[in-house]
């Protein structure tokens, strides 16, 4: 698929060089591009997924409150709502019974729509991303579906990774838990 991709086996390298152990070559990884407004999925090193995000407003950060989306290395450390229909809507990383329509955001105008699948983030660097006031797991950084009325392409979020629910579910599904997700400032 594409023709830049690192060729990174045993080890990978998140954006700090911090070597994170991926034990075996088809380990399966993401990389998200705050530049590009990209997911790429990584199995065996190949490209075999790309997704067009959308990525924090206020640009990118890693202190609590700051709305922006965090840099470095983090792991998948919670994968909800499997079993949940497209557009389910999600608070507080529950269901709330509802399933994501226009009528229900004109009654709601404020919400910020988390639908469909959470892939709930864990920082990997301690001092950058996890820990103290800089924990991506305690901001509740995720990845998740967002309306199909949402630009992707533009940085729009909270401070998480939004994704069309169509593409939200073929990541679940096809990413383990525990899995790294790299998020970079740079191009791919």
């Amino acid at each position: 698929m594409s023709t830049r991709v690192s060729k990174r086996v045993g080890a990978y390298r998140g954006s700090t060089g911090a070597s994170h152990n991926t034990e075996r070559g088809d380990a399966k990884r993401v990389t998200v591009s705050i530049a590009d407004q990209v997911l790429v999925m990584y199995e065996a090193d190949e490209e075999v997924g790309r997704f067009t995000v959308s990525t924090g407003k206020r640009g990118v950060g890693e202190k609590s409150g700051s709305g922006q989306t965090p840099r470095g290395v983090h792991r998948v450390r919670a994968k909800i709502g499997g079993s949940a229909p497209m557009n389910a809507v999600f608070v507080g990383r529950r269901l709330t019974g509802e399933i994501y329509s226009e009528a229900l955001a004109e009654q709601c105008p404020e919400r910020d729509w988390i639908l469909t699948r959470i892939l709930w983030l864990c920082g990997c660097e301690v001092g950058k991303n996890r820990l103290g006031d800089c924990d991506s797991m305690r901001r509740y950084i995720y990845i998740h579906g967002t309306p199909d009325s949402e630009p992707m392409g533009v940085a729009e979020s909270h401070g998480c990774i939004r994704m069309r629910n169509d593409q939200v579910i073929e990541l679940f599904d096809w990413l383990p838990y525990n899995s790294l997700i790299d998020i970079v400032e740079s191009g791919l």
